[in-house]
């Protein structure tokens, strides 16, 4: 992997002069970052532990999650001023503390009240915050491989609520559930903690520079929100969430009430979930680099539908439920993580974390509304109809949609040296560091 280099002086210096700073390290540490914030996926397998222990009504205890949910977005409309005024290392870092203590504050709750307070909302912020600044920064660090990046940072989100399926399904077994929520956040506050201490803030000069020579425009979100490509990306993005949300918290139903499976089989279906959601994420992600984005997104919304169709219509067997399950699960892990991509494609990178964060309450939304439309409609087959509806018209938007059409021309030599300025940040962190633009390969 080739290094960036920095230097202490603003004046230019020879390379060999330089501090070098290994790009691999960053990536390491968004993993860790990543893994540990990915953990918070393994809720469901807290809800009847606690309804059990505390006499709640199960759909009370479900409720946390969607707050958690909602709350991880709403987060994300802050993170990048937070980032601005404290630095990546210093935000990530506290805000993995927070989810850490949200957590273990989660072991001594006594009311529903107070678990929504510190397990949805506490924890819900934090991990929001964290994620949008980790995720955001790795793409800047690798401007020719935004899809690529993306697909390994939202991936290691995944990869964690997979691994500790098993991590706490285990814990609350041997030591209850209250026991495996204070064990739980001690693992993540140090996983969080540990790897911020391996990230680096890669702050954009400019854009970089198409091969046609012509530097794309930095949006800001004022800016952005002027545009059509804005609302129609969100309404795309609102889509795949949806989907991919609604199928996450009631598959297991889904399986029993439609397919006619056991309670037993069907709950393997959440195991499949995971998995797919994985290998989508890992996969699109940088397939996205090479076919196109819109082309990635644009498939997988199809795909979506199809398995929709299927579900609202078809004569459900074991092996179409659960091939109609894996499909929207590797479509929506391939769409949450091209889309970070796309907002960079669109409006630049300088400012990808704010605008992202815009777009993102699609996450947060999408969460809430299946929900507000299964109850409205009355089943399943009918919020399967309108998700059918939606990805039809999000399909043709991610056809058509361009973006905007706005940028610099910049003449042949100077485009190849600033491709991807990149520096370090200035002030609390590292003043006066300024990193070379050397991001060719990985």
């Amino acid at each position: 992997m080739k290094t960036l280099t920095a230097s202490s002086s603003p004046t230019s210096a020879p390379d060999s002069a330089l501090p070098k700073v290994n790009r691999l390290w960053i990536v390491i540490g968004t993993i860790i970052v990543q893994m540990g914030l990915g953990t918070i996926y393994t809720w469901s397998l807290f809800n009847q532990p606690l309804a059990d222990k505390f006499g709640w009504e199960l759909g009370s205890t479900a409720m946390t999650f969607s707050i958690t949910s909602f709350a991880l977005a709403f987060a994300t409309l802050f993170s990048g001023k937070l980032q601005d005024k404290f630095g990546i290392r210093r935000l990530i870092a506290a805000s993995g503390i927070l989810l850490g203590v949200g957590l273990m504050l989660s072991s001594q709750v006594t009311s529903i009240g107070m678990l929504y307070v510190v397990a949805g909302l506490v924890v819900g912020y934090a991990d929001g915050t964290a994620y949008m600044t980790s995720l955001s920064n790795l793409i800047k660090w690798f401007p020719k491989h935004k899809g690529l990046m993306s697909g390994v940072s939202v991936g290691a989100y995944g990869t964690g609520s997979l691994i500790f399926k098993y991590i706490n399904g285990a814990m609350i077994e041997s030591r209850g559930v209250s026991q495996a929520f204070l064990i739980w956040g001690i693992i993540v506050l140090t996983m969080v903690v540990l790897g911020s201490l391996l990230v680096r803030e890669a702050s954009m000069n400019a854009s970089p520079v198409s091969a046609s020579g012509v530097r794309a425009k930095d949006y800001t979100v004022k800016e952005m929100l002027k545009t059509k490509q804005a609302y129609l990306l969100f309404v795309v993005f609102f889509t795949a969430c949806m989907s991919g949300l609604y199928l996450i918290g009631s598959v297991k139903d889904i399986g029993v009430r439609l397919a006619g499976l056991d309670v037993t089989t069907a709950a393997n279906a959440v195991a499949m979930i995971a998995i797919f959601n994985t290998a989508g994420r890992l996969i699109l992600g940088p397939l996205s680099d090479k076919v196109g984005r819109l082309r990635v997104v644009s498939g997988a919304l199809l795909v979506t539908f199809a398995a929709v169709m299927v579900l609202s219509f078809a004569t459900l067997t074991y092996p179409l439920f659960f091939a109609s399950v894996a499909a929207i699960a590797f479509c929506f892990g391939g769409n949450i993580t091209v889309f970070p991509a796309i907002v960079s494609d669109f409006f630049g990178l300088k400012n990808q974390g704010k605008n992202y964060g815009v777009i993102y309450q699609g996450f947060g939304l999408g969460a809430l509304s299946a929900s507000f439309i299964a109850a409205l409609l009355g089943g399943f087959k009918p919020t399967f109809l309108v998700i059918g509806a939606l990805c039809a018209i999000s399909f043709l938007i991610a056809m058509l949609v361009k973006a905007p059409k706005s940028g610099t021309p910049v003449l042949a030599e100077a485009a190849s040296e600033t491709e991807a300025q990149i520096k370090e940040p200035q002030g609390k962190e590292a003043k006066g560091m300024r990193l070379n633009p050397q991001t060719k390969g990985i």
